[in-house]
């Protein structure tokens, strides 16, 4: 199995997923330009990361790969303990990050995307702001008495990360959420987070 991912980005997710299955993996770092570059456009013709490649499966969309990750690699419980119930929390928890927390960086990423006025960038920045901190909070909730997301280690928790990462770097309030801290410092420990962002260049 072969990754492709950008530092940073949200496919650094399944770079420490793929950490956390104990198993060989390849990994192709891409940056802006190798991303449009017709080697990776033959793989996926959107230029975005992440993508994988199994064999003669390539496969894209960062929930999707999380899935097939732990699906190829069940003993590492990333999906949880096999039962459909642990499954769905796990996926619960992937679709909280992957569809309500990561699209809500969008207007700090791209603001000219919500406002063609460039006066209004600001304003578009700080419901930005407002609607990352109403998600972090419930975030903060359900990490209260647990280490994980779903309750157990499961792929949620490395794209959860991710945000965190992003939240710190864009100054999103993250003031008096202690779970969120807890939560963050038990991932920087963590070798197979260590071992990602190494490889990625990031500190």
């Amino acid at each position: 199995m072969k990754l492709y991912t950008k530092p940073g980005a949200c496919s650094t997710a399944d770079h420490i997923a793929l950490h956390w299955t104990g198993q060989p993996f390849e990994v192709e770092i891409l940056d802006k330009s190798t991303m449009k570059a017709p080697a990776f456009l033959a793989i996926n013709p959107a230029g975005a990361v992440p993508a994988i490649v199994d064999g003669d499966f390539v496969l894209t969309q960062n929930a999707a790969i999380m899935g097939y990750i732990a699906d190829t690699h069940p003993e590492a419980g990333l999906a949880g303990d096999g039962s459909a119930r642990q499954r769905a929390e796990a996926a619960r928890w992937l679709a909280f990050v992957n569809s309500d927390l990561h699209p809500a960086f969008k207007p700090l990423f791209a603001p000219a995307q919500f406002s063609v006025d460039a006066d209004g960038h600001d304003a578009v920045r700080q419901a930005a702001h407002k609607r990352l901190r109403g998600l972090f909070e419930s975030a903060d909730r359900q990490l209260r008495d647990r280490d994980w997301l779903a309750g157990f280690r499961s792929f949620a928790d490395p794209y959860f990360y991710i945000t965190l990462r992003w939240a710190g770097g864009l100054k999103v309030d993250l003031s008096g959420l202690d779970n969120l801290s807890a939560f963050k410092q038990r991932m920087d420990a963590d070798p197979g987070v260590r071992a990602a962002l190494e490889a990625e260049g990031l500190s």
